[in-house]
Protein backbone atom coordinates (compact mmCIF):
# COMPACT_ATOMS: atom_id res chain seq x y z
CA UNK A 1 0.00 0.00 0.00
CA UNK A 2 1.51 2.78 -1.07
CA UNK A 3 -0.21 5.45 0.72
CA UNK A 4 -2.26 5.96 3.78
CA UNK A 5 -4.58 8.77 4.56
CA UNK A 6 -4.98 9.90 8.16
CA UNK A 7 -7.01 12.30 10.08
CA UNK A 8 -7.07 12.71 14.00
CA UNK A 9 -9.29 14.47 16.46
CA UNK A 10 -9.16 17.72 17.82
CA UNK A 11 -8.19 15.91 21.48
CA UNK A 12 -6.12 12.96 19.57
CA UNK A 13 -7.67 10.02 21.38
CA UNK A 14 -9.09 8.66 18.10
CA UNK A 15 -7.38 8.43 14.44
CA UNK A 16 -9.21 7.73 11.08
CA UNK A 17 -7.20 5.50 8.35
CA UNK A 18 -8.07 4.36 5.10
CA UNK A 19 -5.76 3.13 1.84
CA UNK A 20 -7.62 4.51 -0.37
CA UNK A 21 -10.59 7.50 -1.03
CA UNK A 22 -11.54 6.65 -4.81
CA UNK A 23 -14.51 3.45 -4.87
CA UNK A 24 -15.50 1.93 -7.68
CA UNK A 25 -19.04 1.13 -8.75
CA UNK A 26 -19.23 -1.55 -11.02
CA UNK A 27 -23.11 -0.69 -11.66
CA UNK A 28 -24.29 -4.45 -10.10
CA UNK A 29 -22.14 -3.98 -6.99
CA UNK A 30 -19.95 -1.27 -5.07
CA UNK A 31 -16.36 -1.76 -4.11
CA UNK A 32 -16.69 -2.07 0.23
CA UNK A 33 -15.18 0.94 1.99
CA UNK A 34 -13.10 -0.18 4.45
CA UNK A 35 -10.64 1.20 6.97
CA UNK A 36 -9.43 1.48 10.54
CA UNK A 37 -9.51 4.16 13.49
CA UNK A 38 -6.97 3.95 16.17
CA UNK A 39 -8.52 4.74 19.55
CA UNK A 40 -6.75 5.79 22.92
CA UNK A 41 -8.96 4.67 25.46
CA UNK A 42 -7.52 6.00 28.43
CA UNK A 43 -9.43 9.37 28.08
CA UNK A 44 -13.07 8.47 26.70
CA UNK A 45 -14.37 9.02 30.23
CA UNK A 46 -16.47 5.72 29.02
CA UNK A 47 -17.88 6.67 25.89
CA UNK A 48 -17.57 4.86 22.78
CA UNK A 49 -16.47 5.25 19.35
CA UNK A 50 -18.30 5.02 16.21
CA UNK A 51 -17.76 5.91 12.58
CA UNK A 52 -20.53 6.18 10.09
CA UNK A 53 -20.64 6.59 5.76
CA UNK A 54 -23.23 9.09 4.68
CA UNK A 55 -23.84 9.96 0.82
CA UNK A 56 -24.77 13.67 0.90
CA UNK A 57 -26.76 16.53 -1.35
CA UNK A 58 -25.11 19.80 -0.35
CA UNK A 59 -26.45 22.84 -1.58
CA UNK A 60 -23.37 25.05 -1.31
CA UNK A 61 -22.40 27.80 1.28
CA UNK A 62 -24.61 28.14 3.81
CA UNK A 63 -25.35 31.53 3.29
CA UNK A 64 -26.80 31.05 -0.54
CA UNK A 65 -29.52 29.37 1.56
CA UNK A 66 -32.56 31.53 0.07
CA UNK A 67 -34.61 28.44 -1.36
CA UNK A 68 -35.85 27.49 1.95
CA UNK A 69 -34.05 24.21 2.00
CA UNK A 70 -31.54 22.60 4.47
CA UNK A 71 -27.79 22.96 3.63
CA UNK A 72 -27.24 19.45 3.55
CA UNK A 73 -29.53 16.71 3.18
CA UNK A 74 -28.21 13.09 3.93
CA UNK A 75 -29.31 10.52 1.16
CA UNK A 76 -28.00 7.54 2.92
CA UNK A 77 -25.98 6.78 6.17
CA UNK A 78 -24.61 3.83 7.98
CA UNK A 79 -23.42 3.75 11.35
CA UNK A 80 -21.58 1.04 13.26
CA UNK A 81 -19.46 1.02 17.07
CA UNK A 82 -15.99 0.19 16.58
CA UNK A 83 -14.82 0.54 20.04
CA UNK A 84 -15.95 -1.33 22.57
CA UNK A 85 -15.80 -3.72 19.52
CA UNK A 86 -19.14 -5.57 19.20
CA UNK A 87 -19.59 -9.24 18.43
CA UNK A 88 -16.98 -11.47 17.12
CA UNK A 89 -13.75 -10.47 15.58
CA UNK A 90 -14.60 -10.23 11.69
CA UNK A 91 -12.29 -11.54 8.92
CA UNK A 92 -9.69 -8.47 7.97
CA UNK A 93 -9.48 -7.42 4.08
CA UNK A 94 -5.69 -7.30 2.90
CA UNK A 95 -6.26 -3.56 3.41
CA UNK A 96 -7.21 -3.82 6.86
CA UNK A 97 -4.62 -6.14 7.79
CA UNK A 98 -2.11 -3.79 5.95
CA UNK A 99 -3.63 -0.76 7.94
CA UNK A 100 -3.94 -2.46 11.40
CA UNK A 101 0.03 -3.54 11.47
CA UNK A 102 0.94 0.27 10.73
CA UNK A 103 -1.60 1.13 13.71
CA UNK A 104 -0.74 -1.66 16.15
CA UNK A 105 -2.97 -2.94 18.71
CA UNK A 106 -5.38 0.30 19.40
CA UNK A 107 -6.50 -0.22 15.60
CA UNK A 108 -10.50 -1.18 15.37
CA UNK A 109 -11.50 -1.84 12.08
CA UNK A 110 -14.62 -1.29 10.24
CA UNK A 111 -16.21 -1.27 6.51
CA UNK A 112 -19.45 -0.40 4.54
CA UNK A 113 -21.22 -1.85 1.88
CA UNK A 114 -22.80 1.05 -0.22
CA UNK A 115 -26.13 -0.11 -1.97
CA UNK A 116 -26.10 0.08 -5.51
CA UNK A 117 -28.66 2.83 -6.18
CA UNK A 118 -26.30 5.77 -4.87
CA UNK A 119 -25.39 8.02 -6.75
CA UNK A 120 -21.21 8.77 -7.69
CA UNK A 121 -19.62 11.94 -6.34
CA UNK A 122 -20.42 14.73 -8.71
CA UNK A 123 -20.07 18.45 -8.10
CA UNK A 124 -21.65 21.80 -9.91
CA UNK A 125 -19.01 24.29 -10.79
CA UNK A 126 -19.52 26.94 -8.64
CA UNK A 127 -19.20 30.57 -10.44
CA UNK A 128 -15.63 32.85 -10.55
CA UNK A 129 -17.03 34.62 -7.85
CA UNK A 130 -18.56 32.18 -5.64
CA UNK A 131 -17.45 30.59 -2.15
CA UNK A 132 -17.85 27.71 0.00
CA UNK A 133 -18.51 24.49 -0.91
CA UNK A 134 -19.86 23.33 -4.40
CA UNK A 135 -23.49 21.93 -4.48
CA UNK A 136 -23.03 17.97 -5.19
CA UNK A 137 -23.22 14.81 -3.90
CA UNK A 138 -20.17 13.96 -1.84
CA UNK A 139 -19.47 11.01 0.54
CA UNK A 140 -17.79 11.15 4.28
CA UNK A 141 -16.18 8.34 6.15
CA UNK A 142 -16.60 10.05 10.04
CA UNK A 143 -15.47 8.80 13.27
CA UNK A 144 -16.51 10.23 16.53
CA UNK A 145 -16.49 10.10 20.13
CA UNK A 146 -20.16 9.69 22.11
CA UNK A 147 -22.18 7.98 24.27
CA UNK A 148 -24.85 6.98 21.70
CA UNK A 149 -24.39 5.81 18.20
CA UNK A 150 -27.35 8.35 17.09
CA UNK A 151 -28.64 10.52 19.33
CA UNK A 152 -29.80 13.83 17.64
CA UNK A 153 -29.86 15.13 20.91
CA UNK A 154 -26.28 14.73 21.98
CA UNK A 155 -24.13 17.52 21.35
CA UNK A 156 -20.84 16.22 19.75
CA UNK A 157 -17.70 18.88 20.09
CA UNK A 158 -15.34 19.06 17.13
CA UNK A 159 -12.80 17.73 18.80
CA UNK A 160 -14.27 14.68 19.28
CA UNK A 161 -14.79 13.60 15.70
CA UNK A 162 -12.37 13.14 12.48
CA UNK A 163 -13.41 12.77 9.01
CA UNK A 164 -12.22 11.44 5.74
CA UNK A 165 -14.08 12.95 1.93
CA UNK A 166 -14.14 9.62 -0.14
CA UNK A 167 -15.52 9.46 -4.05
CA UNK A 168 -17.79 6.89 -5.21
CA UNK A 169 -16.95 6.58 -9.14
CA UNK A 170 -17.62 4.55 -12.56
CA UNK A 171 -15.34 3.64 -15.30
CA UNK A 172 -16.63 2.79 -18.87
CA UNK A 173 -17.88 -0.36 -19.52
CA UNK A 174 -15.22 -2.95 -21.32
CA UNK A 175 -16.43 -3.75 -25.03
CA UNK A 176 -17.69 -0.52 -27.29
CA UNK A 177 -20.37 -0.53 -29.77
CA UNK A 178 -21.09 1.20 -32.73
CA UNK A 179 -21.88 4.77 -32.39
CA UNK A 180 -25.71 6.42 -32.21
CA UNK A 181 -27.09 7.94 -35.85
CA UNK A 182 -29.49 9.85 -36.52
CA UNK A 183 -31.38 11.54 -39.30
CA UNK A 184 -34.16 13.77 -40.19
CA UNK A 185 -35.88 14.93 -43.78
CA UNK A 186 -37.32 18.72 -43.69
CA UNK A 187 -39.34 20.27 -46.42
CA UNK A 188 -39.60 24.12 -46.72
CA UNK A 189 -42.13 26.70 -47.31
CA UNK A 190 -41.62 26.90 -51.70
CA UNK A 191 -39.93 23.93 -52.13
CA UNK A 192 -41.28 20.49 -53.44
CA UNK A 193 -38.01 18.60 -52.24
CA UNK A 194 -36.36 18.42 -48.33
CA UNK A 195 -32.90 18.53 -47.44
CA UNK A 196 -31.85 15.29 -45.53
CA UNK A 197 -29.27 15.37 -42.92
CA UNK A 198 -27.66 11.86 -41.37
CA UNK A 199 -25.27 11.94 -38.68
CA UNK A 200 -23.52 9.43 -36.97
CA UNK A 201 -20.96 8.97 -34.07
CA UNK A 202 -18.14 6.56 -34.73
CA UNK A 203 -18.63 4.54 -31.24
CA UNK A 204 -21.10 4.55 -28.12
CA UNK A 205 -18.49 5.08 -25.40
CA UNK A 206 -15.99 8.17 -25.87
CA UNK A 207 -13.44 8.94 -22.68
CA UNK A 208 -13.22 12.44 -21.31
CA UNK A 209 -10.97 14.85 -23.17
CA UNK A 210 -10.99 12.42 -26.16
CA UNK A 211 -12.02 14.07 -29.42
CA UNK A 212 -15.55 13.05 -31.07
CA UNK A 213 -15.80 12.07 -34.61
CA UNK A 214 -19.05 12.91 -35.95
CA UNK A 215 -19.93 11.66 -39.37
CA UNK A 216 -22.34 14.08 -41.35
CA UNK A 217 -24.18 13.09 -44.55
CA UNK A 218 -26.27 15.99 -46.52
CA UNK A 219 -28.19 15.62 -49.71
CA UNK A 220 -29.86 18.95 -50.15
CA UNK A 221 -32.30 19.10 -52.83
CA UNK A 222 -33.47 22.24 -52.45
CA UNK A 223 -32.45 25.79 -53.82
CA UNK A 224 -31.35 26.54 -50.52
CA UNK A 225 -27.55 26.84 -49.84
CA UNK A 226 -26.21 25.64 -46.37
CA UNK A 227 -24.01 28.32 -45.25
CA UNK A 228 -22.70 26.51 -42.16
CA UNK A 229 -22.43 23.59 -39.80
CA UNK A 230 -22.69 23.60 -36.06
CA UNK A 231 -21.48 20.77 -33.98
CA UNK A 232 -22.25 20.69 -30.08
CA UNK A 233 -22.53 18.75 -27.22
CA UNK A 234 -25.10 19.27 -25.34
CA UNK A 235 -24.69 18.70 -20.86
CA UNK A 236 -28.14 17.51 -19.62
CA UNK A 237 -28.05 17.62 -15.79
CA UNK A 238 -31.55 16.29 -13.38
CA UNK A 239 -31.35 17.11 -10.36
CA UNK A 240 -33.29 14.99 -9.65
CA UNK A 241 -33.47 15.22 -5.71
CA UNK A 242 -35.42 18.19 -5.74
CA UNK A 243 -36.43 19.08 -9.25
CA UNK A 244 -37.81 16.79 -12.15
CA UNK A 245 -36.18 19.54 -13.97
CA UNK A 246 -32.68 19.19 -16.38
CA UNK A 247 -30.49 21.96 -16.59
CA UNK A 248 -28.76 21.89 -20.78
CA UNK A 249 -25.63 23.31 -21.28
CA UNK A 250 -23.38 23.44 -24.36
CA UNK A 251 -19.98 22.48 -23.16
CA UNK A 252 -18.61 22.36 -26.92
CA UNK A 253 -19.55 24.25 -30.09
CA UNK A 254 -17.78 24.10 -32.87
CA UNK A 255 -19.14 26.56 -36.27
CA UNK A 256 -17.81 25.05 -39.30
CA UNK A 257 -18.00 27.31 -42.68
CA UNK A 258 -19.09 24.35 -45.10
CA UNK A 259 -21.09 25.26 -48.00
CA UNK A 260 -23.48 22.95 -49.76
CA UNK A 261 -25.36 24.23 -52.65
CA UNK A 262 -28.79 23.59 -53.78
CA UNK A 263 -29.32 20.35 -55.56
CA UNK A 264 -26.07 18.83 -54.10
CA UNK A 265 -24.48 16.01 -51.75
CA UNK A 266 -22.43 16.16 -48.87
CA UNK A 267 -19.97 13.87 -46.78
CA UNK A 268 -17.27 14.25 -44.31
CA UNK A 269 -16.26 14.21 -40.84
CA UNK A 270 -16.00 16.81 -38.20
CA UNK A 271 -14.12 16.68 -34.45
CA UNK A 272 -15.14 18.17 -31.58
CA UNK A 273 -13.45 17.98 -27.72
CA UNK A 274 -15.52 19.15 -24.47
CA UNK A 275 -13.24 19.35 -22.08
CA UNK A 276 -13.26 21.57 -18.34
CA UNK A 277 -10.60 23.46 -19.63
CA UNK A 278 -13.08 24.90 -21.82
CA UNK A 279 -15.49 25.80 -19.61
CA UNK A 280 -14.19 27.14 -16.50
CA UNK A 281 -16.12 30.10 -15.76
CA UNK A 282 -19.25 28.44 -16.73
CA UNK A 283 -21.67 28.25 -13.17
CA UNK A 284 -23.85 25.43 -13.05
CA UNK A 285 -22.52 22.58 -15.07
CA UNK A 286 -21.55 18.90 -13.48
CA UNK A 287 -18.08 18.06 -13.52
CA UNK A 288 -17.16 14.92 -11.44
CA UNK A 289 -16.34 14.96 -7.53
CA UNK A 290 -12.96 15.82 -6.53
CA UNK A 291 -11.27 15.57 -3.07
CA UNK A 292 -9.60 19.05 -2.37
CA UNK A 293 -7.71 21.08 -5.53
CA UNK A 294 -7.26 17.76 -7.34
CA UNK A 295 -7.82 18.13 -11.27
CA UNK A 296 -11.16 16.88 -12.08
CA UNK A 297 -13.02 17.08 -15.68
CA UNK A 298 -16.64 17.15 -16.82
CA UNK A 299 -19.05 14.92 -14.92
CA UNK A 300 -19.34 10.91 -16.49
CA UNK A 301 -22.29 9.66 -17.66
CA UNK A 302 -25.00 8.19 -14.92
CA UNK A 303 -25.16 4.48 -16.01
CA UNK A 304 -27.45 3.33 -13.14
CA UNK A 305 -31.08 5.02 -13.50
CA UNK A 306 -32.16 3.51 -10.15
CA UNK A 307 -34.65 5.41 -7.49
CA UNK A 308 -34.37 9.15 -8.82
CA UNK A 309 -34.58 10.08 -4.72
CA UNK A 310 -31.62 7.93 -4.35
CA UNK A 311 -29.43 9.10 -7.38
CA UNK A 312 -29.29 12.79 -6.44
CA UNK A 313 -27.96 14.17 -9.66
CA UNK A 314 -28.57 12.50 -13.10
CA UNK A 315 -25.80 13.75 -15.64
CA UNK A 316 -26.62 12.99 -19.86
CA UNK A 317 -25.10 14.07 -23.26
CA UNK A 318 -25.98 14.60 -26.46
CA UNK A 319 -24.60 15.78 -29.44
CA UNK A 320 -26.24 18.04 -31.86
CA UNK A 321 -25.44 18.71 -35.69
CA UNK A 322 -27.34 21.31 -37.12
CA UNK A 323 -27.53 23.01 -40.94
CA UNK A 324 -27.68 26.72 -41.18
CA UNK A 325 -29.43 27.26 -44.42
CA UNK A 326 -29.42 30.74 -46.03
CA UNK A 327 -33.02 31.00 -48.00
CA UNK A 328 -32.96 30.86 -51.74
CA UNK A 329 -35.32 32.20 -54.21
CA UNK A 330 -37.55 35.04 -53.93
CA UNK A 331 -38.13 35.19 -50.41
CA UNK A 332 -34.80 34.89 -49.60
CA UNK A 333 -33.81 35.23 -46.07
CA UNK A 334 -37.40 35.28 -44.73
CA UNK A 335 -37.41 31.57 -45.18
CA UNK A 336 -33.77 30.89 -43.61
CA UNK A 337 -34.14 28.34 -41.43
CA UNK A 338 -31.66 25.35 -39.61
CA UNK A 339 -31.93 21.62 -39.93
CA UNK A 340 -30.73 19.54 -36.56
CA UNK A 341 -30.25 15.84 -35.57
CA UNK A 342 -29.37 14.88 -32.15
CA UNK A 343 -28.01 11.37 -30.79
CA UNK A 344 -27.12 10.79 -27.12
CA UNK A 345 -23.48 10.30 -26.28
CA UNK A 346 -21.81 8.66 -23.10
CA UNK A 347 -18.72 10.53 -21.64
CA UNK A 348 -17.07 8.60 -18.91
CA UNK A 349 -13.29 7.44 -17.66
CA UNK A 350 -11.55 4.76 -19.33
CA UNK A 351 -10.94 2.01 -15.98
CA UNK A 352 -7.44 2.34 -15.40
CA UNK A 353 -5.02 -0.72 -16.07
CA UNK A 354 -4.06 -3.39 -13.77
Amino acid sequence: MSKVFKKTSGHGQIALYLGKRDFVDHVDSVEVVDGVVKVDPSGLNGKKVFVYLACAFRYGSEDLDVIGLTFRRDIWIHRVQVYPPEGGSATKSPMQESLMKKVGEQGCPFSFQMPTNLPCSVALQPGPNDSGKACGVDFEVKAYVANEKNNPDEVIEKKDTCRLMIKKIQFAPAGNKAGPKADISKQFMMNDKPVHLEAALEKEIYYHDEPITVKVKVNNETNKTVKKIRVSVEQLTNVALYSSDTYTAAVCTEEFGETINGNSTFDKSFTVTPTLANNKEKRGISVDGRLKDEDTHLASTTLSQGDKEMQGILVSYKVKVTLMLSGGGLLGGLTSSDVTVEMPLTLMSPKPAG
